[in-house]
């Protein structure tokens, strides 16, 4: 079986915020949000937790395809608030930026119930981002369902309390 050769990425006329071109001309581009929680990703989590830092962890994704996601949640037992949420990423820029950003999304204001952040969709969190290239819309879907996972396992703990 021949192999082809990689396609040359041309460069075309740069668009404001543009720094990363597709395969084959298509232009697609990161924005300035986008880089901004790529290169500073907020509340993520580099270590293993400790025992009872958290109330629930999901995960999703596999590392034989491409991307992983692992998220974190702790909730305020008298508010019922997410107070904290921490994640990991083994993904592209993409899914850290989107995870980053929905960490925000879920904490910010003093956090969000699990009810109001299930609400959270991937399409709020592409829009808070300025947008993703097509071919990366999946990467907003991982926080998404990471934190479902999440919820799950939340809930499990939960039965019977």
């Amino acid at each position: 079986m021949k192999r082809k050769k990689p396609q040359k990425i041309e460069k075309k006329e740069k668009k404001k915020g543009a720094d990363v071109w597709g395969r084959g001309g298509d232009d697609w581009y990161y924005s300035d949000t986008v880089k901004e929680h790529f290169f500073n990703p907020k509340n993520i989590l580099l270590d293993e937790p400790k025992e009872g830092d958290f109330d629930a962890e999901g995960e999703v994704g596999s590392v034989a395809c491409g991307d992983v996601m692992k998220m974190w949640f702790k909730v305020d037992p008298e508010t019922k608030k997410i107070k904290k949420l921490k994640w990991r990423t083994w993904g592209c820029a993409s899914a850290i930026a989107s995870t980053s950003v929905f960490s925000e999304m879920v904490t910010e204001k003093g956090g969000l119930t699990i009810d109001e952040a299930l609400k959270i969709s991937p399409q709020e969190i592409m829009a808070r981002l300025g947008g993703l290239p097509m071919i990366k819309v999946h990467c907003s879907v991982l926080a998404d369902q990471a934190f479902k996972k999440a919820v799950e396992d939340y809930k499990e703990k939960r039965k019977g309390k």
